[in-house]
């Protein structure tokens, strides 16, 4: 495993496509702790125009980066289908990770990647920006703190008018490729918000799909499932590429024994029974900034991240389970699929 003994963490960028953007960027809010040391991408235009001016070195295949790069740990901005491989030969490398949105797409990848990095006692951490929202932060420390009482119900939403089509939607519109349609891709934000947000294992759920607009996909365009968690939480979750959701639609609420919060996802505001409503006032934050510092700094800490694969794989469960359920018309087992 490498060892993360200098000031900062020397990373390597594995995929140059859009997200890496985001992440690039969240490099350059970390000066302090992260170098950008590398970027891979067959595509050399892209790995320029991801280096820039920064220094980082350029090749084709990530494989010869993990190789011949001075790097500590890589970041991985791959197509879905693309994570399991680039988990699999990093956590060999001894380098650490971290890893967009979904973590892997089978069972059987999802039991390789939690072998392949505890054998290599690296550290893994989801990329799940939205936890680093200030008010998802403070939604948590309400409800780990008691104030909304014992937790009834989580409800997430992520919706939007999505305009891909057939010429621009690529390999987002293919299962084999991105594992299934909207509910993996989108729709893993606001499934990984409620796990966070609930507090539990999810043990059981039931789902139902729709494609109301985007026809030539493979898989859905828009989800409604509900998960019931080991500790007693009902969540719900509605996502969708078809439209925006309603006016006043929350970004995510809780409701308690004692009272209830509601965001939308800038704001947070909470109401306790037999109290006036409080809105708390809270400063933006570059999400995406604020995620790579974290991952910088539980590397040079050797502290756990927020997310691990142990998270990761508790969504992928989610939303494979959400698909068993919409092919059986049927609540389904939460899949257990692996031990981490």
């Amino acid at each position: 495993m490498t060892s993360t003994t200098a000031s900062t963490v020397r990373i390597g960028l594995i995929g140059a496509g859009g997200i890496a953007g985001a992440h690039v960027a969240g490099y350059a809010l970390n000066p302090d702790t992260i170098t950008f040391a590398a970027v891979a991408d067959p595509v050399r235009e892209n790995a320029e125009a991801r280096a820039g001016d920064t220094g980082a070195v350029i090749y084709a295949d990530y494989r010869d980066m993990l190789a011949d790069a001075d790097i500590d740990a890589v970041d991985i901005c791959l197509p879905h289908h693309l994570h399991k491989d680039a988990i699999v030969a990093a956590a060999r490398a001894g380098k650490h990770i971290l890893c967009e949105k979904p973590l892997c797409l089978t069972p059987e990848e999802a039991r390789e990647v939690s072998e392949a990095v505890s054998e290599a006692g690296v550290t893994l951490m989801c990329a799940h920006n939205q936890l680093f929202l200030p008010a998802v932060a403070a939604a948590k420390e309400l409800i780990e703190s008691g104030t909304l009482g014992t937790v009834y119900e989580v409800r997430t939403t992520d919706s939007f008018y999505n305009d891909f089509d057939p010429s621009t939607m690529g390999w987002r519109a293919h299962a084999a490729t991105s594992g299934g349609g909207e509910l993996i891709d989108t729709g893993y934000h606001p499934t990984y918000l409620l796990l966070h947000l609930a507090g539990g294992a999810p043990v059981e759920v039931t789902a139902m799909l729709a494609t109301h607009r985007l026809g030539f996909m493979e898989g859905e365009d828009s989800a409604t499932v509900v998960v019931r968690f080991d500790n007693g939480v009902i969540g719900t979750v509605v996502t969708s590429w078809a439209y925006d959701a309603a006016d006043s639609t929350e970004r995510f609420s809780a409701v308690g024994s004692l009272g209830s919060l509601t965001s939308d996802g800038t704001t947070l505001s909470y109401h306790l029974r037999g109290s006036e409503p409080v809105v708390l006032a809270l400063d933006p934050v570059d999400q995406f900034g604020e995620e790579l510092g974290h991952f910088a700094t539980s590397i040079l800490n050797g502290t756990r991240p927020i997310h691990t694969q142990k998270e990761g794989i508790e969504v992928l469960g989610i939303i494979l389970g959400a698909y068993e359920s919409a092919r059986t018309r049927a609540v389904a087992e939460v899949p257990s699929l692996a031990t981490v």
